[in-house]
């Protein structure tokens, strides 16, 4: 059988089997419900099956491990990591026999550790992975995996919600965005507290803080600064818009990018995070030194 022919029947059997799974109604057109959602994710992911494997490649002709994932959930409107670590603390997490369709399920080679693969499970006992050992994004049997199962998370449970919770807002960016900042600032003087439990609103960090407001409209984010800026889209300064994540290095003459900070902007020319004794505070922004540290800027919304 030539590869292409396998392509073809994997794909062929993989959709029927996904029809059943969802009650014959994959294809058609359904309101944003968890159900439709995790239809659409199954569909797009077993439609990528037979595309080459690529370390890091994002697509949409080659893939790696984790940016298999990353490429599924966008096309859905849904930002996540682009990472396998990120990935592997994204959501919420699942048991391995709690599974359902759209979660991400992680394995390691001898079933221990952090993971090093990572797949999109589609129901009927299959999950669907770009492999570098055949090259190719593939289907598999979850169960013949399960000794090298090391987590599941659920990203849909997540996003799904009244608020359409992550995905493409229905209701305008701008009124997300003033939702986010609203949510924020019922935290105005919480204390700052350097590597702070992300199950607290007693204490933030800078980036327990921005995982939290995101969190409470709706929006999963990873939990560090460095995660956080591999999410959403890359804006340039001229475009900062209200509601997008600003990310920031040491100080303005550290020789290195490596980010530090995170900051939500709030708009005219300000910014709301927290630090050192202000806590949650706002800050001017516009020609200070927090916008000359500024290594990336990122939207969610």
């Amino acid at each position: 059988m030539t590869k292409r022919d396998w392509v073809m029947k994997s794909t062929v059997a993989v959709m029927l089997s996904t029809s059943l799974l969802m009650g014959g109604q994959v294809g058609q057109a359904a309101a944003k419900t968890q159900d439709s959602k995790q239809s659409d994710v199954v569909q797009i992911a077993t439609s990528l099956i037979g595309k080459d494997y690529e370390y890091k490649a994002k697509g949409p002709k080659q893939f790696g491990s984790a940016e298999l994932a990353t490429y599924t959930y966008k096309q859905i409107g849904i930002s996540i990591g682009s990472t396998i670590s990120s990935l592997s603390k994204a959501g919420k997490k699942v048991s391995q026999n709690s599974v359902e369709p759209g979660d991400l399920v992680f394995f390691s080679s001898n079933g221990t550790g952090s993971p090093t693969f990572m797949g999109i499970y589609i129901g009927n006992d299959q999950f669907v992975y770009s492999s570098q050992s055949e090259d190719a994004v593939v289907l598999k049997s979850y169960s013949e995996y399960s000794n090298k199962f090391v987590g599941a998370r659920r990203i849909l449970d997540e996003t799904s919600s009244s608020d359409n919770s992550g995905s493409k807002p229905e209701q305008p960016a701008s009124n997300l965005a003033d939702k986010v900042i609203k949510i924020g600032e019922k935290y105005m003087g919480t204390k700052y507290k350097y590597g702070s439990s992300s199950s607290t609103t007693k204490t933030f960090d800078c980036s327990s803080f921005t995982q939290r407001v995101f969190k409470e409209a709706g929006i999963t984010l990873p939990r560090d600064s460095h995660q956080q800026s591999t999410v959403g889209t890359t804006v340039s300064k001229k475009n900062l818009q209200k509601g997008d994540l600003v990310f920031m290095k040491a100080s303005v003459n550290s020789s290195s990018d490596r980010i530090t900070h995170v900051a939500i902007y709030a708009g005219d020319g300000k910014i709301l995070h927290t630090y050192g004794s202000p806590g949650v505070t706002y800050s001017k922004f516009d020609g200070t030194n927090w916008e000359k540290r500024v290594v990336k800027i990122k939207r969610v919304l």
